[in-house]
């Protein structure tokens, strides 16, 4: 999931397009795993359990979950991944030329 998240963010760096990670695990664990596989987007920290604030307010039930938000944020797409995640992306980008 990683490489594939660093390099939509590689291939996007200059489109208005931000990708957010929330992670629920220890802090600990968090940081661990944002050196181990280059995380360089930001990332909130949900309070170290499945019933933080932030999964609780987005309605969060399994993880990951991925939400593609447009640009008036919107959820357009959710729980899509790999090809799809570009394709939704690339989608939204295009809607806003």
């Amino acid at each position: 999931m990683y490489p594939h998240e660093r390099s939509l963010v590689k291939r996007l760096k200059d489109k208005p397009f931000a990708l957010i990670g929330v992670n629920s695990d220890s802090k600990e664990r968090v940081q661990e795993a944002m050196k181990k596989n280059d995380i360089t987007w930001r990332s909130f920290w949900d309070g170290g359990g499945t019933g933080g604030p932030i999964a609780t307010k987005w309605g969060v039930r399994g993880w990951p979950t991925i939400y593609v938000l447009d640009h008036k944020g919107v959820i357009r797409f959710k729980s899509v991944r790999g090809e799809a995640m570009d394709k939704a992306v690339d989608q939204l980008l295009a809607e806003m030329d």
